[in-house]
């Protein structure tokens, strides 16, 4: 590991950045690096403002991965060889605003019905059923399930946060048809070593097959389940800072999103071609 490596690292361990985060980062600054064969010390504001043109229009990177270059190599600059430069100077693309894939109850229930292991049946119904991300979902452990007070408890969550959460009766009885079956101690979903929880591939690849075997067409990920119980919740009548508390999202705005995916208002309001009376319609409906 070089020097430059182990500063930034310890820099953002200091600034308490999720380890996930610490390791995004350093990989982006890795691949900036490599494709001027040259370490970052040596490069220059013209260096990042053309390696960030070459993701745009070389490598057509996501958005996601864009941001991630650009964030990290602030960091770097900024924070860890420290120079003041202008960040802001270098006008980046406005990310794309997609709207979240969203299952129907009905398309919840078929998915749940196609995953043919009770385990990882569990942990799937435990992210929709509890808005969890697939990395809260594997980090649970055992003690996190209070059956007492009927909540989850999510351990340091995006932002090193934690919260607790709802505890669905129907997904505590399958909890518990889980743990007479598997006596997971530690974790509540332990991996092939059970001194470690259950890797996120292998929930995501359940996820996958999942979502073909119920024969859906839209792309489901274990992402696609926290969507839906947010959505599903605001449709219910949940106002959005409960919602918000329960998703640990830092900013309502984020939350706010779900308001243009819910349908239950869409359906609800007529469209005013319904209102106007079209010569010939009776030869239509007939």
């Amino acid at each position: 590991m070089t020097p430059l490596r182990r500063r930034m690292i310890d820099d953002m361990t200091l600034r308490n950045l999720a380890p996930r985060t610490i390791a995004t980062y350093v990989e982006r600054v890795a691949q900036f690096a490599r494709h001027f064969s040259t370490s970052p010390e040596h490069l220059g504001m013209t260096e990042v403002r053309d390696y960030l043109l070459h993701l745009i229009h070389g490598r057509r990177v996501s958005w996601s991965h864009f941001n991630q270059a650009q964030a990290a190599l602030r960091f770097l600059y900024r924070v860890t060889i420290g120079r003041g430069w202008d960040f802001e100077a270098i006008r980046y693309p406005k990310g794309e605003k997609r709207l979240p894939v969203v299952l129907s109850p009905s398309e919840i229930a078929v998915f749940f019905h196609a995953v043919p292991s009770l385990k990882h049946r569990a942990i799937l119904m435990t992210a929709y059923g509890a808005g969890l991300r697939v990395t809260e979902a594997v980090s649970l452990r055992v003690e996190d399930i209070d059956s007492q007070r009927m909540v989850i408890r999510v351990r340091q969550g995006k932002g090193r946060k934690d919260r607790y959460v709802m505890l669905s009766p129907k997904l505590l009885d399958l909890l518990r048809l889980y743990w007479k079956a598997a006596r997971p101690r530690t974790w509540l979903f332990p991996g092939r070593e059970t001194d470690r929880h259950l890797c996120v591939t292998a929930v995501q690849k359940a996820c996958r097959q999942a979502a073909q075997a119920a024969g859906l067409s839209k792309h489901v990920t274990v992402h696609t389940l926290r969507h839906s119980f947010a959505t599903h919740l605001l449709e219910a009548g949940t106002d959005l800072p409960t919602i918000q508390l329960l998703l640990g999202h830092r900013c309502l705005r984020t939350t706010a999103i779900y308001t243009h995916v819910s349908t239950e208002r869409l359906q609800a309001t007529s469209s005013p071609l319904d209102r106007i009376a079209i010569p010939g319609d009776e030869r239509v409906r007939t």
